[in-house]
């Protein structure tokens, strides 16, 4: 097994390992690109779109990434279809990021593979540990959450804006705070949360 392996198995697993032993993925980076896709004129959808299939890992169809938007590395986040990501979505992405079909995600999120030792000493050469985030379908992600490392949320749940969440959320939840915590479930009583009125003909 080579050193890179060796390394590369400590971060799948969620070990420590150092800036300097992760070195050699740098070429993966796509930070020249990401720089490129935010200087692009909103309405230039042809070049958006071909510098995000460049950027990304892979990514589905009538996908929105309003600029500016920000990456570790970019080829590490997979988004499905149907995806608006608003204005300073930033993807700390360490290790893989999956975003499923018809997620939403609201301006200013974090969504972070990444976290480091607690104790100083562990901290040198940016020492850090990364735990893969998954966001499952139909998810809706408020203003302002970070999403930390190893967290999965469900199909169809609504994280409410400021929430740092910090564990798995469950299908079809609506959760907030610090930690986000599960307030209640998303049930058929929703389907008519702010409908418009029906006519009076």
């Amino acid at each position: 097994m080579s050193d890179h392996d060796e390394v590369l198995d400590r971060i799948r697993s969620g070990l420590l390992y150092t800036e300097s032993e992760a070195s050699f993925q740098n070429p993966l980076r796509r930070a020249d690109l990401i720089f490129e896709y935010n200087s692009t004129r909103p309405g230039d959808e042809t070049a958006r779109r071909a510098l995000l299939e460049r950027i990304l890992g892979s990514v589905g169809a009538r996908t929105v990434l309003l600029s500016p938007f920000h990456a570790g590395f970019g080829s590490n986040v997979h988004i499905g279809d149907d995806f608006f990501g608003n204005v300073n979505l930033t993807f700390v992405d360490d290790v893989e990021i999956r975003i499923g079909d018809g997620v939403m995600i609201a301006p200013g999120v974090t969504l972070t593979t990444t976290g480091h030792p607690i104790h100083p000493d562990l901290r040198e050469d940016f020492r850090r540990f990364s735990e893969p985030i998954v966001i499952e379908d139909k998810v809706w992600i408020g203003s302002n959450v970070v999403v930390l490392p190893g967290v999965r949320i469900g199909y169809g749940s609504v994280i409410g804006a400021g929430s740092v969440v910090s564990r798995d959320i469950p299908p079809m939840s609506v959760a907030v705070g610090v930690p986000c915590r599960v307030v209640r479930p998303i049930t058929d009583d929703d389907l008519t949360t702010r409908a418009a009125p029906k006519s009076a003909g």
